[in-house]
């Protein structure tokens, strides 16, 4: 029989490794051994990919969306939504963090979101396959300029985000590595495509030109010879600065906020031990990322209560765990392109299209007056609809409850029902002292699905209080 910590443990899981969780789904994962749960996340090819056809049908312009990123927002919505693999598509999203790559410059979501499928087919891989692979991707050759790399005009714009913001950080290479990596890339560069019309977008495609390449002896980091590409990214992922900065990038994404990227040669991890812990699992797995992610999902810095609830949501978490937690707008429905797509960049996120090449500015700086009165409006509006499958799930759930019907009782079980969230002690209080002001709840009223019963208002009352607390706003 499951334990209050294993409820506890395994809605912490979900919110890392995937995007929350209903209430039942958390149950009947928490009666299985924590280790397992795990394993099932770490083998995503046991259980079938989204139903892409499924979307096509009923929302067609979201499989060639072209420029519009709104539609390539409602494809890859769509997947987050509906994955059956959520740890493959919260990799993908750590990916697309790490290699921001955004549509306000690329202008062709149908690359973008191939780039994504990249990402779920190959994240849990080696990372210096993923290096590869990123390095001949038309989508980020475009946004970085490397189609304008040229054996006698060198473009160091690849040259410099792979040392700096996709492998190693600022402070661990020189202006010359810069250089000298810019020159090892030329060549590399897209095919040139058909015109659009009358057809529509023809898809670009990665080519090397080795007569725009350069063939001349090159110094890397120590290393002299005639590099090419393939050389230079044998050298990067030698380094133990590429090792450490990954194994943040993972701490960071999967356990707890850290200071922005820029500063991380200035300022020491959270938790130096766990990413020196992280970094040495990388390097003896081969920087194979599955070992890693296994390491960190069982690891006791991982379970430790000092780091549940210490990453404040991205935009995205908010919107599909929100959604996850209602258990609602699964499939091809209207309201996924005319407004849910959308949502994650009123409040600071739009996918596909992050602001630079350094991605988005993750943790606290998630928030400010705007963005956080959006993520409130958010959630209390899906909360505050008994018609709704999750909502209506809590609502009989806590007036099922005999404690509920003291207020005290009424916040500790919508708590527990909303996902097992935790807030402070002067929060609670204040929740506490709405309750003993609103309606008391009439115990097993409201749970008929009418939506009249007394427990109805109170329970989605308290829902829409704790979705606008300091404490919900972390995961």
């Amino acid at each position: 029989m499951a334990t209050t910590q294993d409820y506890v443990l395994t809605a912490h899981l979900m919110r890392r490794a995937g995007f929350g969780a209903s209430w039942p789904e958390i149950e009947r994962l928490s009666g299985q051994n924590y280790e397992q749960i795990v394993e099932e996340l770490l083998h995503p090819e046991d259980r079938p990919p989204v139903d892409e056809f499924l979307l096509y049908r009923y929302h067609p312009t979201t499989e060639l969306p072209g420029g519009n990123v709104a539609q390539g927002q409602a494809n890859y919505l769509f997947h987050m939504i509906n994955t059956p693999r959520p740890l493959e598509e919260k990799l993908a999203l750590f990916w697309h963090q790490v290699f921001a790559t955004g549509n306000n410059k690329v202008d062709n979501c149908n690359h973008l979101i191939d780039q994504i499928q990249m990402f779920r087919d190959h994240g849990m891989g080696n990372y210096r396959d993923m290096l590869l692979r990123i390095a001949r991707d038309p989508a980020m050759i475009f946004w970085l300029d490397n189609q304008e790399n040229h054996k006698y005009a060198p473009n160091e714009n690849w040259g410099r985000e792979l040392l700096e913001l996709f492998s190693m950080g600022v402070g661990t290479y020189s202006e010359t590595d810069v250089f000298e990596a810019s020159r090892a890339f030329t060549g590399w560069t897209v095919s040139a495509k058909m015109p659009r019309f009358p057809y529509g977008r023809f898809p670009w495609s990665f080519e090397f030109r080795p007569e725009d390449h350069d063939e001349g002896d090159k110094t890397f980091l120590g290393h002299t010879g005639n590099l090419n590409g393939d050389d230079i990214i044998d050298i990067v992922v030698e380094q133990p600065a590429c090792h450490r900065f990954i194994a943040r990038h993972l701490y960071n994404f999967f356990v707890a906020d850290e200071p922005q990227v820029p500063a991380w040669q200035i300022e020491e991890p959270r938790d130096p031990a766990a990413v020196d812990a992280i970094a040495r699992v990388f390097v003896e797995s081969n920087l194979e990322i599955k070992p890693v992610l296994r390491f960190i999902l069982n690891s006791d810095f991982f379970k430790s209560e000092a780091v549940r609830f210490q990453r404040v949501k991205s935009p995205a978490e908010v919107v599909v765990g929100t959604v996850n937690m209602i258990d609602e707008f699964k499939g091809p429905v209207p309201y996924l392109e005319i407004d849910l797509s959308r949502q994650a960049g009123y409040m600071g996120q739009d996918i596909l299209d992050p602001p630079s090449v350094e991605g988005w500015h993750t943790g606290k700086e998630w928030i400010n007056s705007g963005s956080l009165v959006a993520r409130i409006n958010f959630v209390a509006g899906m909360v505050s609809n008994p018609e709704h499958k999750g909502v209506r799930d809590i609502i009989d759930r806590v007036v099922a409850e005999p404690a509920a019907a003291s207020p005290e009782g009424l916040v500790d079980s919508t708590l527990k029902y909303m996902g097992m969230v935790e807030v402070g002690d002067d929060t609670r209080r204040e929740l506490v002292e709405y309750a003993r002001g609103a309606s008391p709840i009439a115990v097993n009223e409201g749970g008929n699905g009418s939506g009249n019963g007394s427990g109805d208002a109170a329970v989605m009352e308290m829902m829409s209080l704790i979705a606008a607390t300091r404490e919900y706003q972390f995961c």
